[in-house]
């Protein structure tokens, strides 16, 4: 390629360049893994077995084609111009600065009431360990330290991330290979068998629309793989690592979400998992392992640690990336010494502090408020990304660049057709979460807090064009 296209191609900001490049492609990896891989599949996936049964093999693999198809639409953005402020800043050229304004504070929102989410879950696994220890100091504590992780350097955040990630993969890569051995025969006594996905009421034993109804809490346990082009932007090689990165990160998430569920659903009677308790534990016990449920709450521990980690860096990276184009105040682009955004990540950890506060004192009237704000956060940011890419070629074609022509861009298949295709399933989700009656809450107030972002975008590019 040119030089005059690689000019034309990169829309790295200074902000950018202010940060310090640390990561490698396997902190890349992590990294995303880390935000997406949590307590969603470690426990909650215990909630979509018990509504879908074995169907909710399904439910995962319908997931995770979207999931693929968004990081595919987002890897080519992001091979052809990796930065820190990743979908954010794509919205805002190829859409306008109306949507990479909303964009921008819907994720960064999503991610601060995260934080406290994960730091509390976190805080109950202590405090049941050290009853003497209170749950809100424990949360606050955690957010404290991980605050100053995210403070010290990019490269030490990136290698205890790598760290905390490696603990679920192991345990999920364990668990499949133990009940493949099992399927196999090679683990005696055991009771695995495809047999278990149809003999306790059929593989659909509350019907084809369960798989749907399960699809939403699927979906929203992958949630945070987009993470890894937030990094890239802060990688050494961005555009190599990003396209590694991404097709890694698909591989192994579809891996380890499908893989881990289907091999459990094959171990034991889908009709044993009981909602809210890790569907892990009781295959780990279904198989002898001695202090089953102790090892997998420390795994889980570690998980929320990790998605907590996660959390508080792609929170400041946004808001971070947002002051410095101007669609926050100028005070969060600093950036200290070692090259953290370092105002960032403790305004970022603040208002996760806060939330910990409120979930405390306020639970019913403040906290559960809040995380109804951020329901339909995900659909949200996906249904922009497969819009600015589907807006992106011909922009870009029209300023001389054809992404398409350069073969280190990660392209994405059957354009425009897939994009379509994603923006009707996305926009058919948020209907169906309105008319199921256990999530139309949230989805009303998120949609209702987007509205107002949106509304604050559009009066914002009115007085300050593009």
């Amino acid at each position: 390629m040119s030089h005059d296209g690689e000019s034309s191609m990169e829309l790295a900001s200074h902000s950018d360049r202010s940060l310090t490049k640390a990561l490698s492609p396997r902190h890349l990896s992590m990294i995303a893994l880390g935000g997406a891989i949590g307590a969603g599949l470690l426990v909650a996936s215990s909630t979509a077995i018990t509504v879908a049964g074995p169907a909710v093999i399904l439910s995962y693999i319908l997931a995770g084609v979207i999931l693929t198809l968004v990081m595919r639409m987002l890897g080519e953005l992001s091979s052809a111009s990796p930065q820190t402020g990743s979908f954010s800043a794509y919205a805002h050229r190829f859409i306008g600065a109306w949507a990479g304004f909303t964009v921008g504070w819907l994720y960064w929102w999503f991610w601060a009431v995260t934080v406290a989410i994960e730091a509390t879950a976190a805080a109950t696994i202590i405090s049941g360990w050290f009853p003497a220890f209170e749950q809100w100091a424990v949360a606050g504590v955690l957010v404290l330290v991980l605050m100053l992780l995210n403070l010290v350097s990019v490269r030490v955040y990136g290698e205890s991330e790598f760290w905390f990630s490696s603990v679920k993969v192991f345990a999920l890569g364990l668990l499949i290979v133990l009940g493949v051995l099992a399927l196999v025969g090679v683990i005696p006594h055991s009771s695995a068998g495809l047999f278990q996905l149809i003999g306790h009421g059929g593989f659909f034993p509350h019907g084809v629309g369960a798989v749907f109804s399960a699809l939403l809490a699927v979906i929203f346990s992958m949630f945070g793989a987009e993470i890894v082009t937030i990094a890239a932007g802060e990688s050494t090689h961005p555009r190599e690592s990003v396209v590694k990165a991404v097709n890694a990160v698909l591989l192994r998430i579809l891996i380890f979400y499908i893989g881990a569920v289907a091999v459990t659903l094959c171990v034991v009677p889908w009709t044993s998992i009981v909602a809210g308790v890790s569907p892990f534990v009781t295959v780990f016990e279904s198989f002898g392992v001695p202090y089953a449920a102790v090892a997998m709450n420390i795994v889980v521990l570690t998980a929320l640690i990790s998605c907590l980690n996660a959390s508080l860096y792609s929170s400041s990276r946004m808001l971070f990336a947002m002051a410095s184009r101007g669609d926050a105040p100028r005070f969060f682009s600093g950036v200290s010494s070692v090259g953290s955004p370092w105002t960032a990540v403790i305004f970022s950890s603040c208002i996760g502090i806060a939330s910990v506060l409120l979930n405390y004192f306020m639970p019913d009237a403040v906290f559960s408020f809040l995380v109804n704000t951020t329901g339909a956060t995900g659909i949200f940011v996906w249904l922009f990304i497969a819009v600015s890419h589907l807006r992106s070629r011909r922009i870009l074609l029209a300023e001389g660049v054809d992404v398409t022509a350069h073969t280190e861009v990660l392209k994405m298949w059957a354009f425009p057709y897939l994009n379509w295709a994603l923006i009707v399933v996305l926009v058919a989700l948020l209907l169906f979460m309105g008319a199921s009656v256990e999530h139309r809450y949230e989805v009303l107030i998120s949609t209702g807090v987007a509205g107002v972002v949106v509304f604050f975008g559009w009066v914002r590019s009115v007085r300050i064009p593009r």
